[in-house]
């Protein structure tokens, strides 16, 4: 089966919360209805950025590495693998909280 990492964007707390998980319909809507604790307070929760792995080790080794990135990173990483953007809203918002979208009007 199939095992998801991704990446969601909260504008009411301006921050990232990455994971990985196996159906990522249903993921986000967990996280979006206010099942999950951590991100509860930052519903809406809009999903930007998700890669496939074949395996779930491979998901939680990736997951792992994107949790340590800082925000400038996170951001990098998803301007770096652009094909792996939910679609070209997302990216436009990526552009904005990089600063890219200033430099570019």
């Amino acid at each position: 089966m199939s095992q998801y990492v991704y990446i969601l964007y909260s504008s009411s707390k301006d921050s990232f919360y990455k994971g990985q998980c196996s159906n990522i319909r249903e993921r986000l809507h967990r996280h979006n209805s206010g099942y999950e604790l951590y991100t509860k307070s930052g519903v809406p929760w809009k999903l930007l950025w998700f890669t496939e792995k074949k395996l779930k080790s491979e998901a939680l080794k990736l997951e792992k590495k994107l949790k340590n990135l800082t925000r400038i990173r996170t951001i990098e990483l998803m301007q770096k693998y652009q094909e792996d953007i939910v679609g070209p809203d997302e990216l436009i918002l990526i552009n904005q909280l990089s600063g890219c979208w200033q430099n570019r009007q």
